[in-house]
């Protein structure tokens, strides 16, 4: 008897350990039938979301309340991301015809555009700034005529030019505008991840201008399969995807390499469904999400565990502070508590 009491003590604890550690992403509904994949945290204050219908909202108090605005000229543009650097300049996005990139800064009241390119053969899919340039950044695209799009800016998005040493793509490889974050400027580096019919994971060191180029070990028998995101640790890189078509597939969903990037591996315990989305929080703790909900690493991405069903297409951690925020369909937002 005392024996079964203590077997309904310890279960009674596992579950409220797991109701505990379902409780770390608080739901800021928004109301907006919108949905949401650009997301750039500056600080534990100030963050901004960009999305469809033309629409971008600021927070200012770490994620509580939102101002939303739609972008006049542009109620039908898709602004798959977003970067932000304090809480009046910002620059975003725009997948679709015409490919666009405005800039704001007044806190979003009036937007410049700084590029626009009508031909139907651009579809960006991620934009990101180096880390210790916020002068620098690059944006990726879909493949033209057999190279991945590449732009360039060095005047902090004011103006584009094209990569002159954008890699060569596999026949039917491309990326995926699902979070911006297939894109990523870390440390001298710009990186790249892809999917489609080729997945790969792209390392190009700056200022070598050299690319590298190592397969990823995901499934690329169908346009919807491959990598969608990556990001770097202190210890190493992971790499989240999986078959946005399938969501609730499971296998060869997660991967991690130590800093060098040549050698990937499948995580032992993989993420429960595709994630679109994965994020560095420190140590070796990643946060990851996507439609079937968010997935939590403390062991560098070699196992995962499920923390919650709530669909996301994004999550970002703040540039200078500890404030991490989730985000997508209907303009729903998180903010993840550790």
């Amino acid at each position: 008897m005392k024996r079964l009491s203590q077997i309904l003590i310890i279960a009674c604890l596992l579950l409220f350990m797991e109701q505990t550690f379902a409780q770390k992403i608080l739901l800021i509904p928004q109301n907006k039938v919108v949905s949401i994949r650009g997301l750039s945290v500056v600080d534990d204050s100030v963050a901004w979301v960009s999305g469809t219908k033309g629409s971008i909202a600021r927070t200012k108090n770490g994620g509580l309340t939102w101002d939303w605005k739609q972008v006049k000229g542009n109620e039908t543009a898709d602004f798959r991301d977003i970067e932000a650097f304090n809480d009046k300049e910002a620059v975003i996005m725009a997948s679709g015809t015409p490919a666009l990139v405005l800039k704001t800064t007044d806190g979003g009241e009036h937007w410049d555009v700084k590029y626009n390119n009508p031909d139907s053969a651009y579809f960006f899919d991620a934009m990101d700034f180096s880390d210790r340039n916020t002068q620098e950044g690059w944006i990726m695209g879909d493949a033209i005529k057999g190279k991945i799009l590449l732009l360039h800016t060095i005047d902090g998005g004011n103006s584009w030019q094209s990569a002159t040493n954008a890699p060569v793509a596999q026949p039917g490889e491309g990326a995926f505008a699902a979070s911006g974050t297939c894109l990523r400027t870390i440390n001298n580096h710009v990186y790249m991840v892809t999917g489609g019919f080729a997945t790969n994971f792209f390392d190009l060191k700056l200022p070598d201008n050299k690319w590298v180029i190592t397969p990823l070990p995901f499934p690329k028998s169908k346009a919807s399969q491959g990598a969608f995101s990556i990001a770097l640790g202190k210890h190493g890189k992971l790499i989240v995807g999986g078959d946005y078509n399938n969501d609730q597939r499971s296998d060869s969903t997660a991967c991690y390499s130590a800093l060098n990037g040549n050698n990937w591996q499948l995580s032992k315990k993989p993420l429960v469904g595709f994630q679109s989305c994965v994020e560095f929080l420190g140590g070796d703790i990643f946060l990851a999400t996507g439609t079937p909900g968010s997935n939590i690493t403390t062991d560098g991405g070699i196992t995962w565990t499920k923390i919650s069903t709530t669909s996301f297409n994004v999550c970002r951690k703040a540039k200078h502070g500890k404030l991490v925020l989730l985000a997508g369909a209907g303009g729903n937002i998180g903010i993840f508590k550790m």
